[in-house]
């Protein structure tokens, strides 16, 4: 099977039926195979062969699975990217992986234009702008004009499909390879284990369709069950909005990040509970640890149990998940997937006995290896196991408990961060001498990014100062929140341990840092 497929399939058996809405939209299974043909009819117009790259700066909305599955029907790699990247984070990483059309929404190709011309690998950029007509190819013409019928290219389950980049380093970005076979299998074993059906509607809202995680587990999975998509924009400063998204169109299921359960807490907590949620049979949480307090909390104002999973994009979405039957263990997140195997290893890959503590390893539909880096993939991938750096244990049911991680990674709201980026954005500082960031515990957001400074001999330097030089440098997510200046620099090894029982605090609405 490949990816292709999975919308065909679709479209035979519901053609007629509503797969994404987005507001006042709605866009069918047939609307969305007829523009994704268009799509793919286009880019080999303009030259586009298999294997080339498809890079993208989009929301989640339609225009977003059409272009991806234009892509993937010519044997394109598709590269979805997080629009909020600057244009020294993107130049790194179009350097990586050089692809020759970038298809981007009005506010991203704005702000990267003056950067454009340093890309010599793209050669077509596809945009939405109106204004834009006449100086890239436009996505309506593209509607209007480019042919709607299918394309016949042969597109083998080990060709390669995507290439998702995991958040960073991104002076040094690690693109992860992920075949046709790896993402039809990780989103079909989704659909199977939340027991998916054709009339479940999936609440889309603050896990973008870029994500990994929001691409296959709700995306794809929900294109191979041929249930519809609601589509909600915004993040935290929108979650009244999703909450009447869900009884406006009778949502059944939602995968989300811990942050929007937190949200919702306080939600209820200061306004009581205003929407209907009562068709929701499954809330899902991944992307980032699950505090046990935002689980005991969300099940005592809504009534609803939040089933933890677990992975990687690596591993191309979640490897784990609690039983639907809400029969898990409190802090676990849960038992493997049918796809997948896990183990717990030692430092000197030796498996560990239930309930010892070690890597955990997992084997299964994994990534084919990162872009243009053998030896980073020989490191991760060792004999047939991908080496997660995550840190847990496997109890005697087969249950697995994160406890903390290896890799020097900060995880805020969900999003990957790497300290060594935001270290060498404030390395180039004029009065730096050196720079440590480091990830915050936060019950809400998971963690949030610290920066210790130490002067130059003689300088002087203001928090707001350092923020504001690292505004425009670096995406938005990744902003130190907190700066400290020292005189030195202590030995600091981040390494994560799951929050257990702290209290969820009160989160203004009106922001979302």
């Amino acid at each position: 099977m490949n990816l292709k497929s999975i919308l065909e399939s679709a479209v035979e058996h519901f053609a007629d039926k509503t797969a994404i809405i987005m507001g006042g939209r709605r866009v069918s299974f047939a609307q969305l195979e007829e523009a994704s043909n268009r799509v793919a009819n286009a880019l080999i117009e303009m030259g586009v062969s298999k294997g080339d790259r498809v890079a993208t700066l989009q929301g989640s909305n339609p225009e977003f699975a059409a272009i991806f599955f234009g892509i993937v029907k010519i044997g394109g790699i598709a590269v979805p990217l997080d629009s909020r990247y600057v244009a020294d984070e993107l130049g790194c990483i179009f350097h990586d992986c050089q692809p020759k059309v970038l298809v981007a929404e009005d506010l991203p190709l704005e702000s990267l234009l003056p950067a454009l011309p340093r890309f010599d690998s793209i050669k077509h950029v596809i945009a939405f702008d109106h204004e834009n007509e006449g100086k890239f190819t436009s996505y309506q013409e593209i509607m209007a004009s480019s042919p709607a019928t299918g394309v016949d290219i042969d597109i083998a389950p080990d060709d390669i499909a995507i290439i998702s980049y995991t958040g960073g380093p991104t002076q040094n970005p690690h693109g992860v390879v992920l075949s046709h076979r790896s993402a039809c299998t990780e989103s079909i074993n989704s659909a199977e284990v939340f027991e998916q059906t054709d009339k479940d509607v999936m609440m889309q809202f603050a896990l973008p369709m870029y994500h990994q995680f929001g691409l296959t587990a709700v995306l794809l999975a929900s294109i191979y069950r041929g249930n519809s998509i609601v589509a909600v924009p915004g993040t935290g400063r929108s979650i009244h909005s999703f909450m009447e998204a869900v009884e406006r169109e009778k949502g059944t299921m939602y995968m989300g990040v811990p942050y929007i359960y937190a949200l919702m807490i306080n939600v209820a907590r200061r306004e009581d509970i205003q929407h209907d949620l009562s068709s929701l049979r499954l809330c899902i949480s991944g992307g980032a640890p699950l505090p046990v307090e935002i689980i005991r909390l969300f099940k005592e104002y809504y009534g609803l149990n939040i089933l933890d999973i677990w992975g990687q994009t690596e591993s191309v979405s979640h490897v784990t998940v609690s039983p639907v039957d809400g029969t898990g263990k409190i802090g676990s997140s849960g038992k493997p997937m049918p796809c997948w195997e896990i183990k717990i290893f030692d430092d000197n890959d030796n498996e560990l006995p239930p309930d010892q503590e070690g890597e955990i390893v997992v084997r299964g539909p994994v990534m084919t290896g990162f872009y243009n880096k053998p030896e980073a993939t020989a490191e991760t991938i060792r004999n047939g196991w991908l080496h997660t750096s995550d840190i847990g244990r496997i109890d005697e049911d087969g249950f697995l408990f994160i406890t903390a991680r290896k890799r020097k990674m900060i995880i805020l709201k969900g999003q990957n961060i790497f300290p060594d980026d935001i270290e060498g954005v404030l390395a180039a500082h004029p009065k730096i001498a050196e720079a440590r960031v480091v990830g915050v515990p936060d019950v809400i957001r998971g963690e949030t990014v610290k920066a210790l400074v130490r002067l130059k001999p003689g300088e002087t330097a203001t928090e707001q100062e350092i923020q504001q030089y690292c505004q425009g440098r670096m995406a938005d997510y990744k902003l130190p929140r907190e700066v400290v200046f020292t005189d030195t620099m202590p030995e600091i090894i981040p390494n994560w341990t799951r929050p257990e029982s702290r209290e969820v605090p009160e989160l203004k609405l009106e922001g979302t840092g």
